[in-house]
């Protein structure tokens, strides 16, 4: 037992990272049961999704699990930057013959909402974590007023201390080796954005609420690794993302099975926020960290045609393949056993 097993009365120190757009609740279910803290990413569910989808974890575990909101502000729309964005997309939406006028903006994620917080009290699950820093005080007491646990993700040692600061229970040290978004929230300087463990090492002396590491955490040695610098559990995704009880599509399986998966990179393009992904055609050819994308979440709808009719053929080159640095994990069995696997067992 650690600190966090015993907090969120888990067997296991082993949470599994949130994935919106490649996970439902059977995974969260399959982790939970094994003895880990499954999760239900959120940030991407409208509140008739999130009840089905809260329904269905509550039909099939009765162990805990834990949902996740982001906690961003939603930009002011730019219709020149919009333009600026389709511009840079127009030779694309040429060759597969796609009518750009015809493409609605739009968001594509929102962040944790009183009508959000309004589905969770029906349930109280009993862990509410958070990425890019956390929402209102009002919010944070409606999810505690269950009894809920608070956690939320830092990339450096300032975002800890200011999460710590305001009461979360545990906190997430995310490495820059980590797939899918950085967590970042104090700042946007990419030069902040250190390894796991030599975060981890620094978090843990700088706050006192338990820590969790994440990224590049593949195996059981990675935990062992993770937990020997003070880390009290351990969050892994990429590794999950093979298992049958994930949704990733078949481009993003067969990416993650390929030697392109031993390349990633950090890109704003999907998204307009720095997130790792294994590197695709569109990342190469217009910059992955291009300011051309729109402020987050606003570039995801100008792109996601070219996404559909990539997958279509077999391609991944406009997809999101979001993957860590080490995918030597990813295997495809089951969850249950893969989570029990990491912990040693």
């Amino acid at each position: 037992m650690t600190a966090l097993t015993d907090l969120f009365k888990i067997e296991l120190p082993v949470l599994q990272a949130p994935m919106a757009g490649v996970q439902g609740s059977a995974l969260a279910i399959a982790v939970s049961e094994a003895g880990g803290l499954g999760s239900l990413p959120c940030a991407m569910l409208n509140t008739d999704t999130m009840r089905s989808e809260l329904a269905a974890i509550q039909a099939g575990t009765r162990r805990p699990f834990h949902v996740n909101f982001f906690a961003h502000t939603p930009p002011e729309p730019d219709a020149a930057r919009e333009a600026s964005w389709r511009a840079a997309l127009a030779p694309y939406y040429r060759e597969y013959d796609i009518d750009a006028s015809a493409i609605p903006a739009g968001p594509g994620r929102l962040p944790f909402s009183a009508e959000a917080a309004e589905v969770l009290a029906a349930v109280k699950p009993a862990v509410v974590s958070f990425h890019f820093g956390l929402p209102s005080d009002e919010l944070l007491a409606r999810v505690r007023s269950w009894g809920g646990k608070v956690l939320a993700s830092a990339t450096t040692v300032d975002e800890a201390r200011w999460l710590a600061a305001r009461g979360v229970d545990a906190v997430i040290a995310q490495g820059v080796e980590a797939g899918g978004h950085r967590g970042m929230f104090l700042s946007d300087d990419l030069s902040t954005q250190i390894g796991t463990l030599p975060l981890v090492r620094q978090i843990v002396k700088a706050i006192d609420v338990p820590v969790i590491a994440a990224g590049g955490i593949a195996d059981a040695q990675a935990v062992r690794a993770a937990m020997a610098l003070g880390a009290a559990a351990v969050q892994v995704g990429t590794a999950y993302l093979l298992c049958p009880e994930a949704t990733t599509s078949a481009v993003h399986r067969a990416a993650l099975k390929s030697d392109a998966a031993r390349h990633t990179a950090l890109t704003r393009l999907f998204t307009g926020r720095p997130a790792r992904g294994i590197v695709n055609r569109v990342m190469k050819e217009l910059g992955a960290m291009s300011d051309v994308a729109p402020a987050f979440p606003l570039a995801t709808s100008a792109i996601a045609p070219l996404r559909a009719k990539a997958e279509a053929t077999g391609r991944g080159d406009f997809s999101p393949l979001w993957s860590g640095q080490d995918p030597s994990g990813c295997k495809e069995v089951p969850a249950a056993q893969l989570t029990r696997e990491l912990a040693g067992l």
